[in-house]
């Protein structure tokens, strides 16, 4: 099963490499990004190192204007927020983990709003933190 996030953001939030590499060890999750990492530049896979091993997502930018038109029930609680970020991983439960762990950290570090699109609703911080770490938990 795919996970597919759409997480809007504003320019001024979006974290750098450095930045967000701190937010993610600050929610202690182990995860590195590679270093490839670059907002509002990468896009296509995101190679990543999960608890020394490696896992990946699919991950892309875009100005968020064309998503909210197309999901007008998004337009008032993301007010402000000008990029969309796309973050998807398919069927491997370590890259579903990575998805999470970076939808958590833009949700809880740089107030980002999270669209679960395959469940078309929206995500709290507090609970992609939780489905982050009992996801991660069951892996092994």
């Amino acid at each position: 099963m795919a996970v597919s996030y759409a997480i809007l953001i504003r320019r001024a939030d979006l974290p750098t490499r450095p930045a967000l590499q701190e937010a993610l060890a600050g929610l202690r999750f182990r995860l590195t990004l590679d270093e490839a990492y670059a907002p509002l530049e990468s896009t296509g896979y995101l190679p990543c190192t999960l608890n020394g091993e490696d896992a990946g997502v699919d991950l892309r930018f875009e100005p968020a204007d064309a998503y909210l038109h197309h999901h007008p029930p998004l337009q008032a609680p993301a007010e402000g927020r000008d990029i969309l970020v796309r973050l998807r991983a398919g069927g491997d439960p370590r890259e579903q983990v990575c998805a999470l762990m970076i939808a958590a950290a833009l949700a809880q570090c740089a107030s980002a709003i999270v669209h679960d699109v395959e469940g078309d609703s929206l995500v709290p911080a507090a609970t992609l933190l939780d489905q982050a770490r009992r996801r991660f938990r069951a892996l092994d």
